[in-house]
């Protein structure tokens, strides 16, 4: 028996596209994937050749991370004894290589399959793949370096000249720009931000007042980082990474997640972003070992999307006690189908993916 009726049926998948298995899909994609396994197998040997180990951590975890708006796919383990434990897919493999930090390891990278709620479009998939390395006992600005040599790497795998997006284009074999986030909201929105930040905490009041004078519109209900991130998005992100990479350094304290204080600042933490053609590429912090420190941000991110969200995600406790013994590092979290998009010149995440999401959300009789 035929699985559907004989009448003519075009399956549509969940973004309202043609499923990817149809040949003549598959062939126009197809170009884009060979690229992403050329420009894979160069990260995979640059990192062995410089004396990284990489690792594969687990998918599963108690906690999928505690940022406030971060959202996680939520799953359950069923014990032989019958017990029911509470588990959640990744959203980054940060707590579990933190943990081998603590262990010993040194240097490591992680090719990492991850899963990111609501998150679906160009540049989103609900499952996708995280690039994440560490460096014990190495200063975030070795990171810098690092994302400029793979910016190379990557061009030379698929012998390209430029990375484009949506019109906009950069030399991979530039030096990356660096511009601090104080420079970039002064430069692009004339905004002094700094001024908005004092002892670790933002101030909504001036910050939403240099909003509305820049011409961003907020809501009433909008927080000091809401404002941030509206700033951010309309007046500084469409001017980064053109012409040549742009690192994005020292993020304001209240945006510092799960990075340090840069030393004798009370400001700004160790914490970078990479654009490259208006495309956020990868974050990258100075990790923060004080497990206090680090459990006060975590339940105040969860506070925070408890408010929002109406949910909240238990916090690591063997990750907290880890950091205790976690020796001074730098991690990044690069996405790796989006640099594989401004190489091969593709303009949606799916394009690059060899099997994006492809749950039938309705079928259509013709």
């Amino acid at each position: 028996m035929p699985a559907f009726p004989a009448t003519s049926v075009t399956e549509v998948n969940v973004r309202g596209s043609p499923p990817f298995w149809l040949p003549g899909v598959h062939a126009a994609r197809r170009p884009f994937l060979l690229k992403r396994g050329k420009i894979a197998a160069a990260l995979h040997a640059w990192f062995a050749a410089h004396d990284f180990v990489e690792v594969e951590t687990p998918a599963l975890q108690v906690s999928p991370g505690n940022e406030t708006h971060l959202h996680a796919f939520a799953t359950e383990l069923l014990a032989p004894g019958g017990e029911c434990h509470a588990l959640y897919l990744r959203t980054s493999p940060e707590f579990a290589c933190k943990k081998l930090l603590a262990a010993g390891e040194a240097r490591i990278v992680d090719f990492a399959r991850v899963f990111r709620n609501r998150e679906y479009g160009a540049l989103h998939h609900p499952e996708f793949t995280l690039l994440e390395w560490y460096r014990a006992n190495e200063p975030y600005e070795t990171l810098m370096g690092d994302c400029a040599a793979l910016l190379v790497e990557t061009a030379k795998a698929v012998d390209t000249l430029e990375f484009t997006f949506r019109g906009r284009a950069m030399d991979p074999f530039a030096p990356p720009q660096r511009l601090t986030v104080a420079e970039a909201f002064a430069r692009y929105a004339g905004i002094d931000l700094l001024v908005t930040v004092d002892k670790g905490q933002g101030d909504r009041a001036r910050l939403a007042s240099a909003a509305e004078h820049a011409g961003v519109k907020i809501a009433t209900d909008d927080t000091w980082s809401d404002i941030f991130s509206r700033i951010l998005a309309d007046k500084v992100e469409p001017h980064l990474g053109h012409g040549h990479a742009t690192i994005l350094y020292e993020y304001p304290m209240p945006l510092a997640a799960l990075a340090r204080a840069k030393p004798g600042s009370d400001k700004v933490a160790e914490r970078f972003e990479l654009y490259a053609c208006g495309v956020e590429l990868g974050n990258a912090f100075g990790e923060l070992t004080n497990a206090g420190e680090q459990r006060a941000r975590f339940e105040a991110a969860m506070n925070e999307k408890q408010r929002i969200h109406g949910e909240r995600y238990p916090l690591d406790e063997d990750l907290l006690t880890a950091l205790a013994q976690m020796p001074p590092a730098s991690g990044i979290a690069l996405g790796l189908d989006r640099l594989v998009m401004l190489a091969t010149g593709a303009n949606r995440i799916d394009q690059v993916i060899w099997a994006p999401l492809g749950e039938t959300s309705r079928r259509t009789k013709s």
